[in-house]
């Protein structure tokens, strides 16, 4: 029988909910802790799921014998937490995006080397079936070499929802915008597909949201490493929503993709997911055909279980079993730091008016 790993949360706020019930969900993980700098509402939280509430990490970590805590603070908290529970000797899963510069990045993988634990990002989008289904596309050779990369994600936020938490809209705290919050899912899709990045150009905009400090716009040009060039185009001012997606054309002439998000956009603890995910584009010789069979495949996979937990779930379960393995889990530190690099360039590109070198 595999070990049953302790889980703890760090930060009891709306997306630690859905951490949870993903962890009441996984086998051979149990919910034990949850550490709160607000000690009231870390003892409501603990209430609700019948577990303990700290307001210290290393004691969290030792008395409750923690084995991986899940970070789901704002993200420019997130390197001191994560740090602490990776000094405490716990494994650490970090809600997206890693963190908020490169720099923070830095000091958690540092970390992570010297307890010698894993550190890992959330970005459960990629254990949806029809990314998964183009992973092994390209694995397979089935598109030659990536190509062309086009990331998308167009969809609104309305002013309810940047006053909905205070941290929300300010580079103080929450470290950039839709780049930062929204975008990092797509961003991290098309990286894991089209490989490392050479270069990036990039210009982000505050289009209208003038309440708020930060991007509500981006677009992006990249060169990568193995010759290909790619496009990220995503936005919060398109009202009431639009849609995610990832295209990659291959060298060979077939392309695949991904409508990852549709209907409206997901927030956490707000709203569901309303579409199903499913492969839009499939060109690949003899399986264009396929597209309709998966799609009715993927819909009835994606709605027989809790879409907005279960796939936090498959992602914990790998990760679990990455740690009992000593492997790489499917989503690393590193994938996550590729993101923060890629939003940080558009940053500095818009800065300077210049490309950004990477690498």
């Amino acid at each position: 029988m595999p070990k049953t790993l302790n889980i703890a949360l760090v930060g009891p706020g709306k997306v630690a909910h859905l951490h949870a019930k993903a962890t009441l969900q996984t086998p051979d993980t149990q919910l034990v802790a949850i550490y709160g700098r607000n000690h009231q509402r870390a003892e409501a939280f603990a209430n609700q799921y019948g577990i303990a509430a700290y307001s210290d990490i290393y004691d969290m970590v030792d008395r409750e014998n923690v084995d991986i805590c899940i970070v789901c603070t704002p993200h420019p908290a997130h390197r001191a937490v994560a740090v602490a529970a990776l000094e405490a000797g716990a494994h650490v899963l970090v809600e997206k995006p890693l963190a908020s510069s490169l720099e923070d990045c830095d000091a958690m993988m540092e970390a992570a080397r010297k307890a010698n634990r894993q550190l890992a990002t959330v970005s459960q989008r990629r254990f949806y079936e029809p990314c998964l289904r183009m992973r092994q596309a390209i694995d397979a050779g089935k598109i030659g070499k990536p190509a062309l990369g086009v990331a998308q994600l167009l969809g609104w936020r309305s002013e309810e929802y940047y006053r909905s938490d205070p941290w929300r809209g300010s580079w103080q705290h929450e470290g950039g915008g839709v780049l930062v919050n929204q975008a990092p899912h797509q961003l991290d899709l098309l990286l894991w597909y089209m490989g490392e990045m050479e270069e990036v150009y990039g210009v982000w905009a505050n289009l209208n949201h003038p309440y708020i400090e930060v991007d509500d716009s981006a677009v992006a040009i990249i060169r990568f490493k193995n010759g290909g060039i790619g496009n990220v185009i995503v936005s919060n001012s398109q009202k009431p929503g639009l849609y995610g997606k990832v295209h990659i054309h291959g060298q060979n002439g077939a392309s695949i993709g991904v409508q990852t998000d549709g209907g409206s956009m997901f927030i956490a603890g707000m709203t569901g997911i309303q579409d199903s995910p499913y492969n839009d584009v499939w060109s690949v010789p003899d399986e264009a055909e396929m597209q309709p069979i998966w799609k009715a495949e993927d819909d009835q996979a994606f709605s027989s279980v809790d879409s907005s937990t279960y796939y936090f779930s498959q992602q914990l379960a790998d990760f679990a079993q990455a740690i009992r393995d000593g492997r790489k889990p499917l989503v690393t530190a590193q994938d996550g730091r590729n993101v923060v690099a890629l939003f940080q360039a558009i940053y500095e590109s818009t800065r300077t008016n210049r490309p950004v070198r990477l690498g």
